[in-house]
């Protein structure tokens, strides 16, 4: 039996319908197992500075203590306003405390560049428990002032000034150069969780037991940021001497 031209067309048609519909049931499972990994590859970018072990000890201390610092923040101009009622004095401290950091950065820069890191962003924290623990004793035995504030805040922006340049800078020496922006990054993140969490557990403890504890609780938040610098292996590099600071600052 002879099949025409069109027969023998139709009949090839209908055989390759199943045959062509295989392939596309074959290939829907993959699919949904890419789009996985391409999800739990994208959170391993997102925190690729986590890797690095002096990172994870510095992101989990620092977080404890900035939301301790945000807790000062609130409590303290909290306490200035109680004392002196005074909106011109209370704008007048975040001022006291905010002009050190513009007038010394530059020197805290150059020490930054000078001396090592880590051992600048230990004493800066420090120095900032002391002075949290200055301000708690003070409130906590009700002898504080409103000069107190002001000399304390004042000291704490002298601090700040340093901190704030040799912590930026010891981020490279902690995660390399490989990985800096994602730090940065986090270290961002980190900063603007601290200044959500921070203010709202200061609200709950000065309406409940008052500003001292608040201070007290920023005082030993610096213990785990201490403590993860301490446990750090960082190999520094051997910093070249310059000049003058003047000459380096120009």
């Amino acid at each position: 039996m002879q099949y025409s031209n069109r027969e023998r067309v139709e009949s090839s048609k209908e055989l390759n319908v199943p045959e062509s519909r295989t392939p596309i049931q074959e290939n829907a499972a993959p699919m949904g197992t890419e789009a996985v990994s391409n999800s739990g590859s994208r959170w391993q970018a997102a925190g690729r500075a986590l890797r690095h072990r002096n990172f994870q000890l510095f992101f989990s201390g620092q977080l404890i203590s900035l939301i301790g610092t945000w807790m000062q923040s609130v409590a303290q101009s909290w306490l200035v306003y109680r004392l002196t009622g005074s909106a011109l004095l209370l704008g007048s401290v975040g001022f006291a405390s905010q002009i050190p950091v513009f007038l010394f950065a530059p020197l805290g820069g150059i020490t930054a560049d000078r001396v090592n890191r880590r051992y600048i962003v230990i004493s800066t924290q420090v120095a900032a428990m002391l002075l949290a623990s200055v301000l708690a004793a003070l409130t906590l035995f009700h002898k504080v002032q409103v000069w107190h504030v002001f000399v304390l805040a004042a000291l704490l922006g002298v601090v700040n000034a340093f901190d704030i340049p040799g912590r930026q800078s010891f981020l490279v020496e902690m995660v390399g150069k490989d990985d800096l922006m994602n730090a940065i990054a986090l270290n961002s993140s980190m900063f603007n969780s601290a200044r959500v969490i921070g203010p709202a557990i200061a609200g709950i403890l000065v309406a409940k037991i008052g500003e001292g504890w608040c201070f007290f609780g920023n005082a030993v938040s610096y213990i785990a940021v201490i403590i993860g610098l301490l446990l750090m292996r960082v190999h520094s590099p051997v910093r070249a001497a310059m000049a003058s600071q003047l000459e380096h600052m120009m």
